[in-house]
């Protein structure tokens, strides 16, 4: 069982990606604090990325439904 530390990156359209925690954070990502194992992440992400769609197409959405056709 692979049991490297892996953390929780999150980028600007608050999509979740696993990372290994011995490399720097690549550009365009921000790391959420969350690390251990590929496992722990996983659970973390389920929680917390309940809508896949990226933020601007919610975003995009939410302005059409709000403007009245």
């Amino acid at each position: 069982m692979d049991d490297s530390v892996v953390k929780v990156l999150v980028n600007h359209e608050e999509q979740y990606s696993l990372w290994p925690a011995f490399l720097d954070v690549p550009a365009g990502w921000t790391d959420t604090g969350v690390a251990g194992t590929k496992q722990e992440c996983l659970s973390y992400v389920k929680e917390v990325w309940t809508d896949m769609r990226p933020l601007s197409l919610r975003r995009r959405m939410a302005e059409s439904a709000a403007t009245p056709s």
